[in-house]
């Protein structure tokens, strides 16, 4: 007798992309590289929002004035003590060092490292943030020269920077325990904290400003630091299994190795950082000039947020790659990432020139700010697009060196790039005025990112012909037939009332889309389908 025949295995249940969303957003979740890149994509472009929203309610509560000028230029001070004591290590190289304490089983040595480089570094820069506080005048009056007529704005801008100075203690540990959960390739809170930290800003105006002015503002900074980065990271990473310990171990050789790798991004001065620095020291001596040029460069880095984004994902990936000696796929890996990205950046750059005063005058009019500051606003906003490929781009080749453990040479590449920059900066604003300054901000990144593609081609990490060249030629078509198209279309529908610009906005994003897909396609361009296939079919 022959058996019965059985029936066929069900195949499991198709998950639901609500679900699916839902496994992306949980803070233990385990994701791929591509989730990754999606998720923090996703969340930078939140986080933008939520960020717009801040500074159009900063505008409009404060306008392009001194109060403005004051507020914006009080987080300079806490910025620099940031980058040069913790120089974004607290992350960036704690990622590279516990993925390889974790794809080599050493976790607990690991756990331990973590301990001691927090409680050393904790303890330096609140000895530091306590130095700053008696500072911060000398400080205004040196960094800020222009502020020296307007006594008012001077002692404004020290009040802030006191208030904003403790925050930087809560960046540090927050960094920290964010690394630990980036080692285990979770990026869910990586995606929320930065929401927490812009909410709490607009919150603090929102409840205090009758009171407080621009101080509510600099409390809400406060408040959101801790409650974002660090809070939540914290009791993410202990629900992981870390356990902290406040230990002192100068001797201790992940203290060592973290010293080793951090001291060159400590000591070193990227333009990345100091572009804002050296653009408010020559702003100042204009009222108004470091609010704008600060938005323009704000609204500007809403997309430049996506290459940061898409880099802080494939950090710990490129780690991996590096530490297991997959140096071909480490090439390939960072090739892809860049060759996608600048493609993008090609064609938004598009829409960002051609609709630039439209899209900021409908944003920001509004309280205290006026269309006269949005027109000056998007100016600087236009120069500044220009160079929206190189920032994205650069954001993923420095993080190719961290990947590999070497921060010296990025480091010694981007204090030159610096210093031979500031006479740029200079004699363009001494030309042109303060419009001079984006300019030589948009040269600058120029030298920044061939000087970090060009260093790794001779180092024989990424090799400059693995760029997919012929996508990139098919994105910078596409950008220029979507330019003149949303040109001609502005000439049909002047920029006028809100409605008015509400609705150019809406028909310029459709056109966009649809010019830039069409030629993409009839190029032969494959980066349509392939981006909607992979993101179909990547895996949770």
């Amino acid at each position: 007798m022959e058996p019965s025949a059985q029936p066929p295995a069900a195949s499991p249940a198709p998950t639901s992309l609500w679900r699916r969303a839902l496994r992306y957003l949980s803070p233990s979740h385990t994701h791929s590289a591509f989730a990754a890149a999606i998720l923090l994509m996703a969340a930078a472009a939140t986080s933008r929002v939520i960020g717009l929203v801040r500074i159009k309610y900063v505008a409009w509560l404060l306008g392009a004035g001194a109060a403005a000028d004051a507020y914006n230029s009080a987080f300079m001070l806490p910025d620099k003590l940031q980058y040069f004591l913790i120089g974004g290590a607290s992350s960036i190289v704690f990622v590279t060092m516990l993925s390889r304490y974790r794809d080599q089983g050493r976790w607990e040595e690991g756990e331990r490292a973590m301990s001691v480089i927090l409680s050393t570094m904790g303890l330096v820069l609140g000895l530091a943030i306590i130095g700053a506080e008696f500072i911060a005048p000398l400080y205004v009056h040196t960094l800020l020269p222009g502020f020296d007529a307007d006594p008012a704005k001077a002692a404004l801008c020290v009040r802030l920077t006191r208030i904003l100075l403790p925050a930087q203690l809560f960046f540090l540990a927050g960094g920290v325990f964010s690394a630990v959960l980036l080692a285990r390739k979770q990026f869910a809170l990586q995606a929320i904290t930065p929401l927490i930290y812009n909410i709490g800003i607009i919150l603090g105006g929102v409840f205090l400003a009758h009171e407080l002015g621009a101080s509510s503002l600099a409390i809400g900074a406060l408040a959101g630091a801790f409650l974002g980065p660090f809070l939540l990271n914290a009791i993410w990473a202990h629900r992981a299994g870390l356990r902290f310990r406040f230990r002192l171990d100068f001797k201790d050789p992940g203290l060592r190795e973290w010293v080793g790798m951090s001291v060159p991004l400590m000591l070193g001065v990227s333009l990345v950082t100091a572009d804002n620095w050296i653009i408010n020291y020559f702003a100042s001596n204009n009222g108004g000039a470091i609010t704008l040029l600060l938005y323009a460069k704000q609204f500007f880095n809403a997309p430049v947020g996506l290459g940061q984004a898409a880099g802080a994902a494939s950090l710990p990936f490129l780690a991996s790659l590096f530490n297991t000696g997959n140096n071909a796929g480490f090439s390939r890996t960072v090739n892809t990432a860049v060759s996608r990205i600048l493609a993008f950046s090609l064609l938004l750059s598009a829409f960002m020139l051609a609709m630039g005063f439209p899209l900021l005058d409908a944003i920001m009019r509004g309280g205290a700010f006026h269309r006269a500051d949005s027109h000056r606003m998007a100016l600087y906003f236009s120069i500044f697009s220009v160079s929206l490929c190189l920032w994205a781009a650069q954001a993923i080749y420095a993080r190719a060196f961290y990947a590999a453990g070497n921060t010296v040479l990025p480091m010694i590449a981007g204090t030159l790039v610096t210093a031979v920059s500031i006479p740029l900066y200079w004699w363009l604003y001494h030309t042109y005025g303060p419009i001079g300054l984006p300019i030589a901000s948009d040269i600058g990144i120029l030298f920044q990112t061939l000087t970090l593609a060009i260093l790794l081609h001779r180092k024989g990490m990424v090799s400059l012909a693995g760029l997919e060249y012929a996508e990139l030629a098919r994105s910078l078509a596409a950008g220029a037939f979507a330019f003149l198209t949303l040109i001609g279309l502005r000439y049909l529908i002047p920029s006028r009332s809100l409605l008015n610009e509400l609705a150019l906005l809406v028909l310029a994003t459709l056109l966009w889309i649809a010019v830039s897909t069409a030629v993409l396609k009839a190029t032969g361009s494959q980066l349509p389908n392939e981006l909607l296939r992979r993101f179909r079919k990547s895996p949770a």
